[in-house]
């Protein structure tokens, strides 16, 4: 066993964190108001009705315990004698204690008989002449008295100074030495009756404690933990204080054992220090959490005064008061010296010092001595040793009023909450000279005899007595007060019969509050709910005990309590547990959650799993997809219930449903208050149902790419929480199929043919720098896909490398959705042009034409956008058409659209999925360094033009194209160049040029100048060129506005740079944007 630290602090203490809580804990059921919460088990109502029915699994059993104390003085061979006092209960003096049993002793007066008939016990002549260190120093030939060896079923052995104290090295030294305690355990252990064993023990420094148990009783003692406390240096080292063990006796009792070594010195101020080393091992020890016959450990260790029975025991050191020293030495040794023939050096020793008294002290010991022979002569007619005024008894019962300890316990210093103590009928244990019976100090300190070595105890009901009658008092004390506010305490009332003043009355009364304490303590209520009995049989002082300085003590006790039989209990307690969880069951609120089976039109998994999984099956970017549940009350009570927030990693948003998942129920909740942070929570009668719609839908543009690049997956956990009942979960399923969307144009041109899904479980190279090698994607594309040789083209795009790498152009989407444009916009132009009624009649209508922005403004869209409806679930045409372009583009198919549906909403389709797909570009077209750097060169141009002359646009849109044509932004300028003779096409199907003006209107080189003026026909042709003037400019004013409008829209699609704030500078900066693009179309 390991040494504990000689600083006293304890061995091992434990602090446990306080319970989580359970409303935020997913499968915990949460603790509701008293008033509406119904009978729920746990731990405290499981004990409980366990507890009532202890009849069925406990044992009343009976046990001795002895408690036994003694300072050895660090003097050598005490070892010696520790069997013969301590387990076969020798070395007491018939004459020199009472052996009369404690009041409280079911134990039979026969007990003694063997003793006081016993012949040939050696005496006190023969016994101090043989003395050695090499044997035992108790009489030979002593039968020894009361239960001993296999009768009692625990030692509790306390002792102190095994070394020497005094000395500063061992006062000082940082851990115990081991080897000492081996000793005595060694000795103590050959004692013991055979199958005895230790069951705690705790050094410190000189104090030692072991606590042996029998065979029997060995096996039901659980929960050992030991302590220590140092009081003395500097208030803790380990020359002074406690050492403390507690265990558990049949898994219901607690048993404290506490050998102390309190601060030694006859001074006033020694006897404080005491209280203080007392009060300082009761607060500072703590022993281990225990652990019930359930496997559950207590939250915190227990300390001093949470037990059911306290045992405190040792060298207390309190001494005598108010009465001098010399005096009681030589009273007692009046006594002591009959125990020896005349020629016994101690006699003489003894004679000497009484002689030496003064004159009144001899004549009281002339009265004594002739008392003492009369009293010798008339044996028949000898008095009660407590009525004799000569007696031994009655000597020791006037010192016990000088006492320290008891006055400290009657005053409520020291020891004065309960604590009690046999009564003392012995001869002071302190102090003595080594080999002596009853020769006290002969030094020349000579010091007073004292009961330093002493044993009290305690048990519960004197604790809680003791503080019910502390209550007691301050609630008397408060209505003291009250009376006196009233005035009540001056009343001079003549039908007052007597006056009565507590500061006076009854001052002179001897009133011992000890004696108030009952003889026979009683059943004590124990902490675990049992019923135990204590009872004190015997409290003696070993005086034939030679070896030491002090006379060794000890204490018997019988316990009758309550023991658990484990094998009864573990059934009563299964019984016990189903009883409740059946009666719980019945009435805590039930749900039980179905989920509706349902198939994908792809043909893709079902929604329910084997593990009850909602499996949305294949999700794509931008699709919806919807399952449904049904909740359904099953219980016999009204049920609440409501989705809490998901336990999720720190800094992680734990809502109740991750983003890109939503919870609709068919009801409105209980309490819709209009916070969308509130916990919507619903209720359900018995037998109704409710039902519960999710749907799946990817939209938002970080989402796609987090998915893409498989930081997120389409794995969840729901929790469904019923109030004071189970929680449900819902795990939630799906496998995301890849989308070219939210791609840069590096990876986008690095995507060999077949596109994005089939490199499905492949990882693409994450640069963006166009210098980087592909060759990662070459590697692991394995058998999927073709890979594009140097020189071949494919849409428009070209590999542009050698080898196996592959690298376009420009990405094939872009090619798949501008010629899918370039198809169709010009039927869907003709399409729109003969099913429009009202065509604008005026220039002014043609430019103010909300429709000028088709087919790439949102606004002019005859299609019905499903980011316009929230309720639509994906089955709509335009839902349709947008996802058949999306998936052509992901798995590089041409782009094939539904053959019922019109030009003009294919044509719609198409190109809000081009813009769509230019926006969700990582990148951007032009991205922001691009950009700023084209801004640097048109300001370099427009200051070398001078304020007279501006640049051309051309000239600009070739300095533009420079820029954009370098290696690092080369796909850039390609998708650039693209786009913007797509949009150019666009724009010349919507807004054709003017046809330039009619050769008509001049005159033939034939004819004279007035022949044709005046001629009709000329006036006709002049008419018909005034109406191709009018066209030509309303078509110019068009097609020019037409153009701006598409340039507002691209600004902001291809240029990703951001903008400034606010003021002159964005409108400026957003105006140069939709200018560049202008200059393109």
């Amino acid at each position: 066993m390991s040494s504990p630290r000689a600083s006293g602090e304890p061995s091992s203490t434990t602090s446990a964190p306080p319970p989580k809580d359970q409303h935020t804990t997913p499968g915990a059921f949460p603790v509701e108001d008293a008033d509406e919460a119904p009978t729920i088990s746990s731990k405290q109502t499981l004990n409980q009705a366990v507890h009532a029915r202890r009849q069925d699994f406990t044992v009343t059993k009976t046990v001795r315990i002895k408690v036994g104390t003694w300072n050895v003085a660090s003097c050598s061979g005490t070892e010696k004698d520790v069997q013969a006092w301590f387990v076969d209960g020798q070395g007491i003096s018939q004459s020199l204690a009472d052996l009369t049993l404690q009041p409280e002793s079911e134990l039979s007066p026969d007990v003694h008989a063997d003793f006081k008939n016993a012949n040939g016990v050696e005496s006190v002549t023969d016994q101090e002449y043989r003395r050695t260190k090499k044997a035992s120093t108790v009489p030979r030939n002593d039968p020894g008295v009361g239960p001993a060896r296999e009768e009692i079923g625990i030692y509790a052995l306390g002792l102190q100074e095994i070394v020497d104290i005094s000395s500063v090295t061992e006062s000082l030294r940082p851990y115990n030495d081991p080897n000492p305690a081996r000793k005595w355990k060694n000795a103590l252990q050959s004692a013991l009756p055979k199958g005895y064993t230790l069951v705690a023990e705790q050094q410190l420094l000189g104090l030692l404690l072991l606590v042996y148990a029998s065979p029997s009783i060995a096996p039901t003692i659980s929960s050992i933990s030991t302590t220590s406390v140092g009081t003395g240096l500097m208030g803790y080292m380990g020359n002074k204080g406690a050492v403390t063990a507690r265990i558990v006796l049949g898994d219901t009792t607690r048993l404290v054992f506490v050998n102390c070594h309190l601060a030694a010195g006859a001074e006033s101020n020694s006897v404080e220090r005491r209280h203080w080393d007392a009060s300082e091992v009761m607060k500072r020890t703590r022993f281990d959490p225990i652990e019930d016959g359930g496997g559950v450990t207590e939250e915190f260790g227990e300390c001093i005064g949470e037990e059911d029975f306290t045992f405190w025991f040792g060298d207390l050191n309190y001494r005598l008061e108010g009465i001098p020293g010399d005096d009681v030495r030589r009273l007692l040794m009046i006594h002591t010296r009959n125990e020896y023939d005349t020629q016994q050096s101690s006699s003489k020793k003894i004679d000497e010092e009484l002689h030496s008294s003064s004159s009144s002290f001899r004549s009281k010991l002339s009265t004594a001595s002739d008392d003492q022979h009369s009293t010798n002569g008339q044996q028949d007619n000898a008095l009660d040793p407590s009525l004799d005024p000569s007696s031994l008894q009655t000597v020791i019962a006037s010192l016990l009023p000088h006492d320290q300890l008891l006055t400290a316990m009657k005053s409520r210093k020291a020891f004065y909450d309960g604590w009690r103590e046999g009564e003392i009928k012995f001869l002071p244990t302190y102090k003595y000279d080594v080999g002596s019976v009853g020769m006290f100090d002969s030094s020349e300190k000579k010091r007073g005899p004292s009961w330093c070595d002493r044993i009290l105890y305690r048990t519960r009901r004197d604790k809680l007595d003791f503080e019910q009658k502390q209550r007691d008092e301050q609630e008397a004390r408060k209505r003291d007060e009250e009376m006196k506010k009233r005035g009540l305490a001056d009343s001079t009332d003549e039908d007052v019969l007597y006056e009565y003043d507590p500061a006076t009355d009854g001052a002179n009364d001897d009133y011992d509050e000890m004696e108030d304490q009952d003889l026979e303590p009683g059943a004590v209520p124990t902490k675990s709910g049992f019923q135990d009995k204590l009872r004190l049989d015997s409290y003696i002082s070993h005086q034939r005990v030679l070896s030491s300085d002090h006379k060794p003590l000890d204490a018997i006790f019988t316990l009758d309590y309550d023991a658990v039989d484990s094998e009864r209990k573990t059934k009563v307690y299964q019984e016990v547990a189903r009883e409740l969880d059946q009666a719980e069951n019945e009435g805590r609120p039930t749900i039980a959650l179905v989920q509706d089976h349902h198939w994908d039109s792809d043909g893709s998994i079902p929604t329910v799993d084997s593990d009850e999984t909602m499996n949305f099956g294949h999700v794509r970017f931008d699709d919806s997809k919807t399952r449904s549940a049904t909740v359904a009350n099953i219980g016999r009570v009204l049920t609440r219930f409501g989705f809490i927030d998901r336990p999720g990693p720190a800094g992680e948003s734990q809502g109740t449903n991750p983003a890109w998942l939503s919870i609709k129920f068919d009801r409105p909740s209980d309490n819709s208050n209009g916070n969308p942070n509130a916990l919507r929570e619903y209720t359900l009668m018995p037998g109704e149902t409710l039902n519960i719609e999710f749907k799946i839908r990817i939209s938002d543009i970080e989402q796609v790419r987090s998915f893409n690049n498989g930081r997120s997956r389409i794995e969840d956990i729901l929790v469904l929480r019923v109030h004071n009942g189970r929680d449900h979960f819902i795990p939630i399923r799906g496998k995301w199929l890849r989308s070219s969307f939210g791609r840069s144009l590096d990876k986008l041109i690095r995507i060999p043919e077949g596109g994005v899904r089939k490199l499905q479980h492949q990882r693409p190279d994450d640069s963006n720098s166009s210098s980087s090698s592909p060759s990662s994607w070459s590697s692991s594309l394995g058998s999927h896909g073709s890979q594009r040789k140097s020189g071949e083209h494919h849409d428009g795009g070209s590999s542009g490398s050698a080898g196996d790498e592959v690298k376009w152009s420009a990405p094939r989407e872009i090619f798949r959705l501008t010629e899918a444009i370039d198809a169709l916009v010009e039927g869907a132009v003709a399409e729109r042009e003969m099913r429009r009624k009202d065509l604008p009649a005026t220039i002014e209508d043609v430019v103010d034409d909300e429709e000028l922005g088709w087919p790439f403004d949102a606004g002019s869209w005859e299609l019905v956008s499903k980011n316009d409806d929230d309720d639509d679930d994906g089955h709509s045409e335009a839902a349709a058409l947008t996802l058949s372009v999306r998936e052509s583009l992901d798995n590089d198919v041409p782009i094939a659209l539904l053959s019922h549906a019109s030009v003009t909403s294919k044509v719609e389709a198409v190109c809000s999925t081009f813009l769509l797909f230019l926006s969700s570009l990582e990148d951007g077209v032009i991205p922001a360094e691009t950009w700023t750097f084209i801004e640097q060169t048109l300001t370099t141009i427009e200051k070398s033009a001078g304020k007279s002359t501006s640049p051309e646009f051309e000239e600009k849109r070739a300095q533009i194209l420079d820029v954009l044509s370098t290696a690092a932004t080369a796909p850039h300028g390609v998708v650039f160049t693209l786009i913007s003779f797509t949009i150019t096409r666009v724009l010349d199907a919507i807004a054709p040029l003017p046809a330039k003006p009619s050769l008509l209107s001049l005159p033939p080189k034939s004819a004279s100048l007035s022949s044709w003026i005046n001629t009709k026909e000329n006036s006709k042709t002049q008419q018909q060129n005034n109406k191709s003037s009018v066209e030509t400019e309303n078509a110019t004013r068009k097609r020019n506005a037409v153009k701006r409008r598409f340039a507002e829209i691209f600004a902001d699609v291809l240029i990703r740079a951001p903008l400034p704030h606010k003021g002159k500078g964005k409108r400026g900066a957003r105006e140069r944007r939709v200018a560049v693009v202008e200059s393109f179309l």
